[in-house]
This record gives C-alpha cells, structure tokens and sequence, in this order.
C-alpha cells in the first residue's frame, strides 16, 4: 500500500507541478476538514447540535444534505419494522 501511495502522490504532484511535501499537505488538510465534518454533522443528527451551529460550521447545504439522509434512512427503519 506505501508504494501504492508514494506513486500516487508522484504522479499527482507530477500533473500539479507541485511537490510531494505540497500533495501531502493538501491531502491532509482535505481529510482533516473531510473528518471534522463529519463529526459535527453526526453531532448535528445526534441533536448535540442545533441546525443553526452546523449550519455555521459547515454549510447549509452540507446539512440539508444531512438531514436528506437522515430521514432516508429514519424511512427505511420504518419499512423494515413495518414489512
């Protein structure tokens, strides 16, 4: 999996004109927001946080799109305790 990586890496630094110290950076800065998103939209379904604080940390759209899976998946729950 390292070489895997290390290649991929190369080649997107290759195709930025970037180093790879840049791509790494990037690519932790990405998943490091990608998480912390993630954490305060399941805080947010969780109820530990109002619509109003998700919306200023992450973006309205990003919780319309929580709330679209949540009561995807609420729907679901109840067609299977229902079928």
């Amino acid at each position: 999996m390292a070489v895997d990586l290390s290649d991929r890496v190369r080649e997107i630094a290759d195709a930025r004109g970037e180093s790879g110290s840049e791509v790494f950076e990037q690519a932790l800065e990405r998943g490091i927001i990608d998480l912390w998103e993630t954490v305060v939209l399941g805080k947010y379904v969780d109820g530990e946080l109002s619509r109003d604080q998700a919306v200023e940390l992450v973006g309205v759209e990003k919780v319309k799109r929580a709330d679209r899976e949540s009561a995807a998946v609420k729907e679901d729950i109840d067609w299977g305790l229902n079928a």
